[in-house]
Formats: C-alpha cells, sequence, structure tokens
C-alpha cells in the first residue's frame, strides 16, 4: 500500500445535548486501499464520513485528503473526492444524463473524457436507457447508479460511501465492487462504511469497527478475525462493550 490519502487525527464531534457522536477517533486511509468502517446504528460512522466530506463540522481533530487539511484547504480536498452518501439528494427536475453532466463541469472534466465515462459506466450500471429520464421518476437504486456514475465521471482520487450497496440490485453490486478496487488499482482509495458484512470481509483490505464514536478494532481481515467471520468477530465486540 501506498502513501495515506486520508488521514483523520483525534476526530471528536458533540452534538448540542453533549452526545459525543465522535470520540478521538485516529484512523488513515492508504493509496491502493478499500477501508470497511463498520459499526452499529447510531455509532459514529455517518457522522464521520460527513465530516470528513467537508459537509459537517466538528469540535477537535483534523482530517487531511493527500496532506490538504478539511478546514483550512476544503477545496482542494473535494477536488479529490467524490461523496456518496447512503440516500442521494438528487435534482428531481434534472435527467440523469443532465445531472452528471454536471458534476463534470464541477470538476472540470473534458468533453471526450466525460463522454468515454459516463457512456462506460452508464452501460456497466445498466443506465444507458433511463438516463433520459427525470431523477424524478427513478427508483432509489436508478438514483444510487446515477449518483455513482457522478461521481466516477471524475475519477476521484478518494471515494467516500455510506452504505453503497443498499438498494442496488446483484448486477449493479457486483460491478460496484469490481470499480472500487479498480480505482484502488489505479492508486486511488476508498473508505466506505457498510451493514454487510460478508462483503466487507470479502471486499476489504483492512476493517474498523467503532462502537459509541471509538474505534475499538482495525486492521486486516487476517489481524482481526484470524479463523473467524467478521460476523463473529463484529458480535464478540459488540457483547463485550455492553
Amino acid at each position: 500500500m501506498g502513501e495515506d490519502v486520508l488521514r483523520i487525527e483525534r476526530l471528536t464531534k458533540v452534538y448540542p445535548g453533549g452526545k459525543r457522536a465522535v470520540d478521538g477517533l485516529s484512523l488513515s486511509v492508504r493509496a491502493g486501499e478499500i477501508y470497511g468502517f463498520i459499526g452499529h446504528n447510531g455509532a459514529g460512522k455517518s457522522t464521520t464520513i460527513r465530516a470528513v466530506c467537508g459537509v459537517m463540522d466538528f469540535d477537535e481533530g483534523t482530517i487531511c485528503v493527500e496532506g490538504h487539511d478539511i478546514r483550512r484547504e476544503a477545496l482542494a480536498c473535494k477536488r479529490r473526492m467524490a461523496y456518496i452518501p447512503d440516500n442521494p439528494d438528487l435534482y428531481p427536475f434534472m435527467t440523469g444524463r443532465q445531472y452528471i453532466a454536471l458534476m463534470a463541469d464541477v470538476y472540470r472534466v473534458n468533453q471526450a473524457e466525460r463522454e468515454a465515462l459516463t457512456a462506460r459506466y452508464a452501460s456497466l450500471f445498466g443506465m444507458q436507457d433511463s438516463l433520459g429520464e427525470l431523477i424524478g421518476a427513478y427508483s432509489h437504486g436508478m438514483k444510487q447508479k446515477t449518483a455513482l456514475i457522478g461521481a466516477l465521471v471524475h475519477s476521484p482520487r478518494l471515494m467516500v460511501l455510506d452504505e453503497p450497496f443498499v438498494g442496488l440490485d446483484p448486477e449493479a453490486a457486483f460491478h460496484l465492487k469490481a470499480v472500487m478496487r479498480e480505482l484502488c488499482d489505479a492508486g486511488g482509495a476508498i473508505f466506505f462504511s457498510t451493514h454487510v458484512l460478508e462483503v466487507a470481509q470479502k471486499l476489504c483490505d483492512r476493517v474498523g469497527i467503532l462502537r459509541a464514536g471509538r474505534l475499538v478494532t482495525e486492521g486486516t481481515m487476517q489481524e482481526i478475525a484470524g479463523d473467524k467471520t467478521l460476523e463473529e468477530v463484529f458480535m464478540t465486540e459488540a457483547q463485550s462493550h455492553v
């Protein structure tokens, strides 16, 4: 694995009322690496992801993308990443193709490259016949696929995904896994949360288990699970922190 693409140091987020959603979290994701971020609902995964993407402020700590601080150099960070939330909120009055073109414009992707990448990923995710339709008429899965194409059209160095497989059909999920690995093989990095532990076990180079805003276990699958399944490790951690 290469240099750190994402580095989080002592991240803390306290919500009104005193709830510490994230509590002194430190981790890194290296070039060439798929990092799975798992934990129960309310563990702090989505809060962490939103902080990484610069859409939520935090109270303490630092977040850097390829050495750029998300607070001081937000634009430089965002140029290098793509963020897919668990429920993409796309413009319903646009067609899928218009939305993808908007993303390409924002990231200044040249015409030839955007056309080639749009065609490739639309075909891969089975959206080539639907991009001319209004997003308002899309199913959740179609919105997810459109958001993915819009994210991939600028070839990000870091992809940050919150529950990316929710709502995807098996074929689309298969292709997304392949795209994630391809991006990392080209020197990028993936940081994603998931409840699908079997996917994390098969796909991830490293996994971090979050509980009550703290990282309780982190490592390769061999380091944290050995001969056990990730589900067994996850349930053991859950019970030991009750």
